[in-house]
């Protein structure tokens, strides 16, 4: 499936093709929640980097999270890139160096009319704010930390693969 997004004030547009278009995870962690706001969790989908194409690259910018690892009482920047426009603070999508092939758009940068899930996965959970209120249906699965189970093995699971 083609994907096209864009940021709110309209200075950065991309598109991308996404065989795992369903937005069906809710991610809880405090990074999402803080540099997404919104439910109190962020939305991901999956994304062909080599089809990436960006209108506008001179308005992002590219934020490394600080978190700490296990042990650790030091803060560490994430590797990953969490691209957003340094116009309007639209969070566009993240891109991993650990999976290069991949680029998760946000799926609230996206303009594509996209697919309605059939099931959510709440995921990191553990970091969940106290005054959000998981809205759960009976599919839906939780998990603390993170799930197994990765966005292209959902789409399988579920037969939702688009190879368009």
């Amino acid at each position: 499936m083609k994907l096209k997004g864009s940021c709110h004030c309209g200075a950065v547009h991309f598109t991308l093709s996404s065989a795992t278009p369903y937005p069906y995870q809710r991610c809880y962690c405090s990074i999402c929640r803080k540099t997404q706001g919104g439910g109190g969790y962020a939305i991901n989908i999956g994304g062909d980097a080599k089809t990436l194409k960006v209108r506008g690259s001179e308005a992002i910018n590219i934020y490394h999270a600080k978190l700490k690892r296990k042990g650790d009482q030091r803060m560490h920047s994430s590797t990953a890139q969490r691209h957003f426009c340094k116009h309007c603070g639209t969070a566009l999508w993240l891109f991993s160096p650990e999976w290069p092939e991949l680029i998760h758009p946000f799926a609230s940068a996206i303009d594509t009319p996209l697919p309605a899930p059939p099931e959510h996965t709440h995921l990191l959970l553990d970091s969940k704010a106290p005054w959000v209120e998981v809205q759960a249906g009976k599919k839906d699965l939780q998990f603390d930390e993170y799930p197994d189970e990765s966005l292209a093995d959902w789409h399988e699971r579920l037969g939702l693969t688009s190879e368009d």
